[in-house]
């Protein structure tokens, strides 16, 4: 039997391309139906793909860190026996003995007289080099052939020898991944939706007592309970109660897309970078199993665990800047949504409160929307209400 292609799959709706971020297999190992082979990074999440193949790896067609495009061949499997035939680094090959006999009968060979203007050292130990700010020639080499080692370098400034490494100027780092998913989707949001952005300052401080009282009930002591969950059931009450603000904008139609049900976004800072994994019809949860969904995704998400449903067909957004300590912000849409809304630091101001001044605990809520498909009363509407509701939490869920 012939070798078989494993072709990079479309694990996600639309992908056209994945970073290999880490081989688990390597040529010459056996790997059975559904052992993992390789964890790739798409735009929208990190995946492990499982063998459709038993048999032998017999080559890696793609190294770590590389971006391969949907349908691109990255491993051939063959039989048991197979011998693997694989890219330079990645596993035995059909000369590797030879070419250790070679290297084994160099070493035997008289080396040969070192010019003083040019000295043997492999790559790594010249970097090392001229990092350290070491002259190589300056050096008695230690290795066969009169090559310059690492230890050679490292004594050579041990001693006292060499200059201090000069800093560079700059680092550049490679914009792939997650970051080049979100430079290109919040570029297109940016100079597509006509953003506008309304703020509003609200007295949360009956939210901050229910919040503290949520947390000492049975039914949520599993759950992790902030102000994020009120300000989502908020949300999610303004959103039923005004039904365009959970729309789309359909340019190839030429139509405006309500949807039946609120995929609520979180935004998630993670190790990867910013992503928005989605609660599925998030308004028809309790308030229970809204606490649960949100702990369980804003987690999946930091360990890098979401899928790419996770990330799919979104249709509204909250974003919590508050939690590093900032009031307020102008958030762009998340591509094919029409709104966003932005949750500040909760703080203690002075505030009138019955006719006197006091301490109060408030917050900034932003909401930024696309003027496609939101005018201006419409967002005023939907802002004034989720802030009506976070002022009186308990009296307008029970309204509502």
């Amino acid at each position: 039997m012939s070798a078989q292609e494993f072709r990079l799959p479309d694990v996600g709706e639309g992908l056209t391309e994945a970073e290999i971020v880490k081989w688990h297999v390597a040529a010459g190992d056996a790997v059975g139906i559904n052992d993992v082979l390789v964890e790739i990074e798409t735009a929208k999440s990190a995946v492990e793909l499982p063998s459709p193949f038993a048999g032998t790896v017999t080559a890696l067609l793609a190294e770590e860190g590389q971006t391969v495009a949907v349908g691109s061949p990255i491993v051939t499997i063959g039989e048991p026996d197979t011998k693997p035939t694989v890219l330079v680094g990645y596993g035995p090959s059909a000369n590797g003995d030879a070419r250790r006999r070679r290297a084994a009968r160099t070493a035997e060979v008289e080396a040969p007289p070192r010019s003083p203007a040019h000295a043997l050292a492999k790559p790594p130990v010249r970097k090392l080099a001229k990092d350290l700010g070491v002259d190589l020639t300056a050096l008695a080499p230690s290795g066969p052939g009169g090559v310059v080692t690492r230890d050679d370098v490292l004594r050579h400034v041990d001693t006292g020898h060499g200059e201090a490494a000069k800093p560079e100027r700059a680092t550049r780092i490679p914009v792939k991944g997650v970051r080049k998913a979100t430079a290109v989707a919040m570029s297109a949001s940016a100079f597509t939706a006509p953003h506008v952005t309304e703020f509003l300052t609200v007295d949360v401080t009956r939210s901050v007592r229910l919040v503290d009282k949520l947390k000492t009930e049975p039914a949520f002591r599993e759950h992790k309970v902030t102000m994020l969950l009120l300000v989502a059931r908020a949300l999610l009450t303004a959103a039923r109660e005004f039904p365009e603000i959970n729309s789309s904008w359909d340019a190839e139609a030429g139509e405006i897309v309500l949807h039946h049900e609120v995929n609520l976004g979180i935004a998630a800072a993670t190790p990867r970078g910013l992503l928005v994994p989605n609660i599925k019809n998030a308004g028809a949860l309790s308030l229970p199993a809204l606490a649960s969904a949100l702990t369980g995704l804003v987690r999946t998400a930091r360990e890098g665990k979401a899928t790419p449903e996770d990330m799919s067909h979104g249709t509204i957004t909250i974003t919590n800047i508050g939690v590093f300590g900032v009031d307020a912000g102008t958030p762009i849409l998340n591509p094919g949504e029409a709104a966003i809304l932005c949750l500040g630091a909760v703080r203690r101001n002075p505030w009138e409160h019955k006719g006197r001044v006091a301490l109060r605990w408030t917050t900034q809520l932003a909401l930024s929307f696309d003027h496609r498909l939101v005018d201006g009363e419409l967002g005023s509407k939907v802002l004034a209400r989720i802030g009506q509701i976070l002022a009186d939490p308990e009296w307008q869920l029970i309204l509502s």
